[in-house]
């Protein structure tokens, strides 16, 4: 029985917290009472703005002499913020894991339970606590939720060692998501230096690749200063702001401000692909292109740029984000008071002007560099997102008592397209093939369940069938490895057929050519059977089979490699009778072919 099983049978009452825990309200301390050492402390908004759901250290500390008048939680306390300013933070919870007793102060509470405090902790952040949660709150401005409310909502509470077990999992779910979301952000970190490098890179020229001509911004571009209006929270048209200008270069989708439309705010509106430019405070010089078909126009603040005929807009917009533009920039802006860098300023900004074909070569590139590493629909983001979707769509089953089927991970489709993008940027790129390809087991079949001849071949422990069955669990054109017996066998049937537990099929994506993970696999065979573990049977390990590396190109390129090896296959095998030696040279002809068109040179 699985543990979601196990949780659906498992007898469960239904209590308010109050009846399962004691409720200790908090008092004093404020953030001027910290000091640089002394008896360990957590400030209510620190619970939902620093800690994660265990705490063992904590990062403010307060006095000997004050901390005798605190309320202190001990290890295994839950502590919970019953004050914010919104109803999301408010009734967030931390479990104290710290040695020693922690002292709280007002605006939160200590829960004190015989319960497993990490299980409470977990369903104090489900959705069915916040629905409740909901209910019991006051106020609009400042959110309360009083200990006398809390108390009041319902918990399940299953058999504590069923509790323990949904914690053991929900652990390794959150360590899990923790430690992939630090590699993402890091890879993510990663992306964007290995973008900033390559766009400062073509956009410096200072290896002269290219024929190009140095310009002013003056010379190439005419610049034109924006409306001044009061911006509402309704109207016509949407008012662009420099605080509309998000880190990236693009146009904020929250806290939209509006304008009527006049004839002489008509004279201010901006269509696809127009830039602006903040020329005052702290975010001058960032430029901003304009992704969005929503009539809008532009404050006072921004100078819209255009370019003439032989600037790219979209190349401006990179060289905008670049090095070279931004020492120009620093030195060019007025820093009086509020910093200024305006039109006489930004003409002067001098920048290198490619033919419009060099410069549409450019934009391709860092165009898949800024979708990669910024676009929410794709890419890092999009993974470190799906996979905190994926741990609180776990931790709400573990937590309704009820299994509602398998989950299906789909960043599968995510990794395919960021694949593809550097496919298109780097060419081959160097993969593990575990992480482009599903490995798929197949299924145990007896003896007498086949027959001698039949519709469907299976496979079970070497390249010539075991029998035939009635049915089968694979389609034709599928590449298939065996994991026992004759162990590291490679094999590809034209045909569908049967895979028996001894057996591994690959299961591709539209940009990954079955037949191309064949030859793969072949070029790879020598290495594959090294990995066999030599027993009475010999075993080869999903894992060795996931962890071979491999270059990978375009499907394209893929699917040219294939139409050369299967001609080489052709020649060789209709010469299989009357000329050995031919068969010979053909065949190492062919070993040698494959060999290099799967070499890639990086």
């Amino acid at each position: 029985m699985n543990i979601l099983e196990e949780i659906q049978n498992c007898p469960v009452k239904w209590k308010e917290l109050g009846e399962v825990c004691e409720i200790v309200r908090g008092n004093g301390l404020q953030k001027k009472d910290f000091v640089d050492e002394g008896i360990p402390c957590i400030h209510y908004g620190q619970i939902y703005t620093y800690y994660s759901s265990y705490v063992y250290k904590t990062k403010s500390f307060v006095s000997i002499s004050l901390s005798e008048k605190l309320k202190k939680a001990q290890t295994g306390d839950i502590i919970v913020a019953t004050t914010s300013e919104n109803i999301e933070d408010v009734g967030k919870s931390i479990v104290w894991l710290g040695d020693g007793d922690v002292c709280i102060g007002g605006h939160s509470c200590i829960i004190k339970t015989n319960e497993n405090p990490k299980y409470i902790n977990y369903y104090m952040q489900s959705i069915f606590f916040q629905k409740q949660k909901e209910k019991q709150v006051i106020g609009t401005k400042v959110i309360e939720l009083y200990p006398k409310n809390l108390s009041k909502i319902k918990i399940p509470i299953p058999p504590l060692e069923i509790q323990e077990k949904i914690v053991q999992i929900l652990d390794k779910m959150t360590e899990y998501v923790t430690e992939l979301t630090s590699e993402l952000t890091s890879e993510l970190t990663s992306r964007k230096k290995q973008y900033s490098y390559y766009r400062d890179k073509l956009l410096s020229f200072e290896d002269e690749v290219y024929q190009v001509e140095w310009k002013t911004l003056g010379e190439v571009a005419r610049f034109n200063y924006g409306y001044t209006d009061k911006a509402k929270e309704t109207g016509d048209i949407r008012f662009i702001r420099i605080t509309d200008i998000d880190e990236n270069g693009y146009l904020k989708s929250n806290d939209k401000k509006y304008i009527s439309l006049t004839e002489e705010s008509r004279n201010y509106l901006v269509k696809h692909g127009d830039l602006l430019m903040a020329r005052t405070g702290a975010t001058y010089g960032k430029t901003l292109f304009i992704d969005t078909a929503e009539t809008s126009a532009y404050a006072s603040f921004l100078i819209k740029i255009t370019p003439s005929e032989k600037l790219n807009s979209r190349y401006y917009w990179h060289f905008s984000k670049s090095e070279l533009y931004w020492k120009q920039a620093n030195n060019l802006v007025s820093k009086a008071g509020q910093p200024q860098f305006n039109a006489n300023s930004l003409k002067n900004v001098k920048i290198p002007i490619p033919s419009l074909e060099i410069q549409s070569r450019i934009v391709q590139v860092l165009d898949n560099f800024d979708m990669v590493c910024n676009d929410l629909n794709i890419g890092l983001p999009k993974e470190i997102e799906l996979r905190q979707k994926q741990y609180e769509y776990f931790r709400e089953k573990l937590l309704t008592f009820v299994a509602e089927g398998e989950y299906t991970d789909s960043t599968v489709q995510y990794r395919q397209d960021i694949i593809r993008l550097l496919n298109w940027v780097f060419g081959p790129i160097r993969v593990k093939l575990g992480q482009v390809i599903s490995l798929q087991r197949g299924k145990r079949l007896v003896r007498n369940q086949l027959t001698t001849s039949g519709s469907f071949p299976v496979y079970q422990n070497s390249l010539t069938p075991l029998g035939y069955y009635t049915e089968a669990n694979r389609v034709k054109n599928t590449s298939f490895v065996i994991c026992a017996g004759a162990a590291g066998e490679i094999g590809y049937c034209d045909t569908d057929f049967w895979a028996a537990d001894d057996v591994y099929t690959l299961e591709t994506s539209d940009n990954i050519s079955d037949k191309f993970m064949y030859y793969v696999l072949l070029s790879k065979q020598d290495r594959l059977k090294s990995q066999v573990r030599k027993a009475s049977i010999p075993r080869l390990s999903k894992d060795a089979i996931d962890k071979m590396t491999f270059y990978l190109p375009s499907i394209t390129e893929q699917e040219r490699i294939v139409s050369i090896l299967d001609h080489f296959n052709t020649l060789t095998n209709s010469l299989s009778e009357g000329l050995p030696k031919e068969i010979e040279l053909r065949q190492k002809q062919y070993e040698y072919w494959r060999e290099q068109l799967l070499t890639f040179t990086r």
